[in-house]
């Protein structure tokens, strides 16, 4: 069965895979090939358009968000109709006249409220025969356009909620609504912005496709080869180093592709071959490319399409989702690199043989030296940037451009006098690594755009979409000067063919960045289906009764069939799909239930929860299709990579728990350098022991005892606190009455837990706490008001008399007419880190049994043998 199911893989055209998941499969002719390249260049001409600042200059083509993401949708739709084919038979080499039809009329209804714009704000609510024709059509071609391009699945799903909604009032007891006719429905879910229209959409339009856009350019002009031959550079020659340099070149090239499948292909097409070479079975080599790959999505800056849909979903700027989710991808990686190093241990391998001569400590002292100039230099950057704009204001902006411009110039210089890189063969009988120094040095200038990126969202603090459009417009300047700029460097003459080249590859760019959006387009337009359902029954209301029956009230059970109902879902819908409804659905269900059990959740940890086990879905077998492109490059059994690359990515998988209740993994409630010192430092020495648990092998093969031992060590060091509330409780009740005098003298931004009792509109007794954020300082009542409340004294208690609409207050969930019963003080109490002291001597106690038992197990060398590495 086996071996059938390797020859199945093996002759799987892996570019073909890509391309009919990620692009669209289908190669028409010359005439219609061109045709498609011209839509998809104008699809990313139109987005640039609209992320810049010229609309607004010019005051030519300005779009409200509704109008940009009915044109967005438009493109998207008559792509993936002419892109892809409808079914595994028909005809690749031309669009049948069915398509041509579906196409066009798709994009007109995805574009009505663009066209007829100021005719529907004219009657809102009040939709014509025209209105539900054009809706109707328009989500039935919708749905045919996510078949072609995402499958069955998520149209199951997506029509399971249609079907919710006009069945309501025959569904069970339990989930019972009205209904709606289908002139509310066709309204709510076309002509408005609660459904296919929504939030999903608008952060598909104005986000996403900048940031996809931007990696594809990246792509294009070799930073993908140059970031690959870097980490083969760095990493190749070290102990099982071809995996070693896929984990860090996969989280390089995860900066430039939002795709698990198109990242694993990428760098896989090298990476696994020379894995396979140095002795890892071909699962193992699939699998590490599939784990570092899936990875690659939680790696910031650029995070995969999902991270930018929590920006509006949580209300939280961009830069905290990154900063939030900094911590457990690194570690993650972290660990990856320790799995694969212990594979190799024990596996007995060694590392590619290097080309260039230099010892180790000639190589240490370079690197050293490099790193250290690299943090100089950043330093002089970041403060002589913020000295010129103290000093010139306005015209600073021209000064630094000039500065971007020559640091350009001048690492085109420097890396001209380097080799070209040349992907070599990973097949080759004798595959010698690069140089590290020269390959290094050779496409410095890729860095820049990554820097303008960072810079823009970090330091700027800019929107993440004008961040994005000034990152991708610098990489439409080195797409078009590098080549010709580098002929006259290099001492070519033909600086005209190589500018000519420079401006095919921008082009191809443009449709590439475009084509690859088409799946992201039409994916959030079909799960806004899902999100206009929840806010047209209620729903979410049913979910939160129909969980907590479930689980009991128990937090992690509940969080249990969260993680499961994402990889179920995400075995048949992409991750941003997946995100967006089992967010939607959800994530208010384990913040609500966890605050009725005194767990107060961030919303974030929630999300980020979510987000993690959608990813998984890409490695779970037996629908993972990312495992299925590995196999296919390794020529091995899917499944059989499936289950190993689930088995690596166990580290992943936990995260999301742990991080629920430990949030300073998350970088929530740091107090100082010390802290985040010792929060990094132990998070990231849990994952390596837990590696070591998962695999078996530390310093040797574990004993079962000594596993247990480094679970114990693993859970003490993410969750100190689980035996330290045992001991000493963390917070005491006072009465509510306090919380006046505390929002009185509190610092700025400060938060209170609360506990809140009342009745609620459905007649159900809550009681529950919740994390009440206090603002800027001022008076009680200011300070209360901010957050949207309004309260009168009632003895020991607080009377909420009013809730705001829209305040932070009313998301948390608080109504009118309920009672402030206590607030929790924190306790005097000594650090919680304490407990990593017995954590860290029972992980020297395995390490001296270990080392024990290394030094009997080791057979005595023969005299006079000389030692080897």
């Amino acid at each position: 069965m086996f071996g059938k199911k390797k020859d199945q893989a093996a002759s799987i055209d892996v570019q073909q895979l890509v391309s009919d998941t990620d692009t669209g499969g289908r190669k028409p002719g010359p005439w219609m090939h061109k045709m498609l390249l011209v839509v998809a260049v104008a699809w990313s001409l139109f987005q640039l358009w609209i992320a810049s600042p010229l609309p607004f200059t010019l005051g030519v083509f300005v779009l409200n968000d509704t109008e940009s993401r009915a044109i967005h949708l438009a493109f998207a739709v008559f792509l993936a109709f002419m892109a892809y084919p409808a079914f595994k038979r028909s005809p690749r080499a031309y669009v049948p006249v069915t398509d041509w039809v579906f196409a066009l009329v798709g994009a007109f209804c995805a574009a009505y409220l663009f066209l007829f714009y100021r005719e529907l704000a004219q009657r809102p609510g009040q939709p014509t025969e025209m209105d539900v024709y054009a809706a109707v059509v328009g989500v039935i071609l919708l749905l045919e356009a996510t078949r072609r391009v995402l499958g069955l699945p998520m149209v199951i799903v997506a029509l399971v909620f249609l079907a919710y909604t006009f069945g309501g009032p025959y569904m069970p007891e339990m989930i019972a609504h009205r209904g709606a006719s289908l002139n509310r429905a066709a309204s709510h879910y076309w002509l408005t912005t609660e459904g296919v229209f929504g939030i999903a959409l608008g952060v598909s339009s104005g986000f996403i496709f900048l940031f996809v856009l931007f990696g594809s350019l990246l792509d294009k002009a070799g930073a993908g080869n140059y970031f690959i031959k870097s980490a083969f550079a760095l990493l190749g020659h070290m102990r099982g180093g071809p995996a070693k340099a896929a984990v860090v070149s996969s989280a390089a090239t995860g900066v430039i592709s939002g795709s698990s499948i198109a990242n694993v292909v990428t760098t896989g097409t090298f990476t696994i071959p020379l894995m396979k070479r140095v002795g890892y079975r071909p699962d193992q080599a699939g699998a590490v490319e599939v784990s570092s790959s899936v990875n690659g999505q939680l790696m910031p800056p650029v995070m995969g399409a999902a991270a930018f849909l929590m920006v509006e979903y949580v209300g939280i700027p961009y830069t905290q989702v990154i900063k939030h989710a900094f911590l457990p991808a690194i570690i993650s990686y972290i660990a990856l690199f320790y799995i694969v190093h212990l594979e190799a241990l024990k596996g007995g391998m060694t590392g590619l043989p290097r080309r260039g001569g230099g010892t180790a400590m000639q190589r240490l002292l370079s690197f050293g030296l490099t790193v250290a100039g690299f943090i100089i230099l950043s330093g002089l950057v970041y403060w002589g940037i913020g000295w010129i704009k103290g000093a010139l204001g306005d015209a600073a902006i021209w000064v630094i451009g000039a500065g971007l411009l020559a640091a350009y110039i001048g690492l085109l210089w420097f890396g001209a006098r380097q080799p070209e890189l040349e992907m070599d063969d990973p097949n080759a009988p004798v595959f010698e690594l690069p140089e590290t120094g020269p390959t290094l040095k050779s496409g410095l200038h890729y860095l820049l755009s990554v820097v303008v990126l960072i810079w823009c969202l970090m330091v700027e603090q800019m929107s993440p979409g004008l961040s994005a459009f000034w990152a991708t417009m610098f990489m439409i300047l080195i797409l078009l000067t590098q080549r010709p700029i580098q002929a006259v460097f290099r001492g070519r003459g033909d600086w005209l063919g190589a500018a000519r080249l420079g401006v095919s590859d921008l082009i191809d760019g443009l449709a590439t960045g475009a084509r690859n959006m088409i799946g992201i387009g039409v994916a959030t337009a079909a799960a806004g289906l899902i999100v206009g359902t929840v806010s047209l029954t209620g729903v979410g209301l049913v979910m939160t009764e129909l969980v907590e029956a479930l689980s009991g009230g128990n937090l992690m059970l509940m969080l249990a069939l969260v993680a499961v109902i994402s990889l179920v879902l995400g075995m048949g819908l992409p991750t941003t799909a997946n995100y967006i409804v089992v967010s939607t659905l959800m994530a208010p269900v384990v913040v609500e239930l966890g605050a009725q059990s005194g767990l107060i959740v961030p919303l974030i940890a929630v999300h980020l929860f979510v987000f993690y086990f959608g990813l998984m879905a890409d490695v779970t077998p037996p629908v993972g299709l990312a495992s299925f492109a590995a196999a296919a490059v390794a020529r091995t059994d899917p499944i059989k990579t499936g289950v190993t690359a689930f088995w690596y990515s166990m580290r992943t998988a936990i995260l999301p728990f742990l991080f629920i209740f430990n949030t300073q993994l998350l970088l929530i409630g740091i107090t100082s350098t010390w802290h985040l010192m010792l929060t990094v430092v132990s998070a990231t020495v849990a994952m390596l022991v837990f590696a070591a648990a998962t695999q078996g092998w530390f310093l040797v093969r574990n004993r079962w005892y000594e596993t247990l031992a480094l679970l114990l060590v693993t859970f003490t060091l993410f969750r100190p606190g689980f035996w330290w509330d045992m001991v000493y409780p963390p917070y005491e009740e006072a009465p509510a009455a306090e919380l006046m005098r505390f929002a009185e003298t509190a610092p700025r931004n400060a938060n209170k837990r609360i506990w809140v009792e009342g009745l609620t509109l459905e007649g159900k007794e809550v009681r529950k706490g919740v994390l009440l954020p206090l603002g800027e300082p001022g008076t009680a009542r200011e300070r209360l008001a901010q957050a949207g409340l309004r309260v009168v004294p009632m003895g020991d208690e607080l009377q909420i008399i009013m809730v705001q609409f829209g305040s932070q207050a009313e998301k948390l969930g608080l109504e009118q007419g309920w009672r402030i019963t206590a607030i929790e003080m924190p306790t005097e109490r000594p650090a919680k880190e304490w407990m990593f002291v017995p954590a860290f001597a029972l992980l020297v106690l395995v390490v001296y049994l270990q080392r024990r038992r290394a030094r009997q197990e080791r057979p005595p060398a023969p005299r006079g043998a000389a030692a080897t590495a």
